[in-house]
């Protein structure tokens, strides 16, 4: 076990590696001492990062949703592609970290929604705030594909990002299922029947 000095970073590396650990086994299933030990961190010192269990869990979906959103902004922000180009990417890029032993890549939501939304309603709250926040950045850049003629829907942006959403959680899930990535293939098809992408 390596030793870990009390330093601003602790808190990270805690959150960090805590997010590696769950996105295996989940959030009820792992204890403080296994993520503290990983860290370096004695048992007595996770309260002074976290007033309790649900308190940590709340900042681990928050550090998740933080990253997350960055990330997505970044993806489709960029310049000299059309906003289909760049909702293409991003849905592709979904599938790729989907389907990689990366445990840092892998949607927190997919692995923790089901379990905590019932255990922690502070938890529930912060999964509802995030994914709301993606499901808006979607319709907005859909929004974006209409203008300018990347996209060609009849239905409103909202809803379309809404339905997106939910396919490729509910495909992510699946794909844990079969340990493959049909699933997340048929949720591409879908994407692209809905969005009717031009060429």
């Amino acid at each position: 076990m390596k030793t870990q000095t009390d330093t601003p970073d602790t808190k990270e590396e805690i959150l960090s590696t805590a997010q590696s650990i769950m996105s295996s086994k989940g959030f009820s299933a792992v204890g403080l001492n296994e993520i503290l030990s990983s860290v370096g961190v004695p048992k007595g010192s996770f309260y002074h990062y976290f007033n309790s269990k649900e308190a940590f869990g709340e900042a681990l979906l928050e550090r998740y949703f933080e990253n997350y959103l960055a990330s997505m902004d970044d993806m489709l922000s960029q310049k000299g592609r059309s906003a289909g180009e760049r909702l293409s990417l991003y849905w592709q890029h979904w599938l790729d970290t989907q389907t990689t032993v990366d445990p840092q890549s892998k949607c927190l939501v997919v692995k923790l929604a089901a379990e905590v939304a019932d255990l922690s309603e502070g938890m529930r709250g912060v999964m509802l705030q995030g994914t709301t926040q993606i499901v808006a950045r979607i319709a907005e850049i859909i929004e974006e594909g209409i203008v300018d003629g990347s996209v060609n829907v009849s239905k409103p942006a909202n809803h379309l990002a809404e339905t997106l959403y939910q396919t490729w959680l509910g495909a992510s899930l699946l794909a844990k299922i079969s340990k493959d990535d049909v699933p997340l293939q048929s949720a591409m098809r879908t994407t692209e029947n809905l969005l009717n992408f031009s060429t």
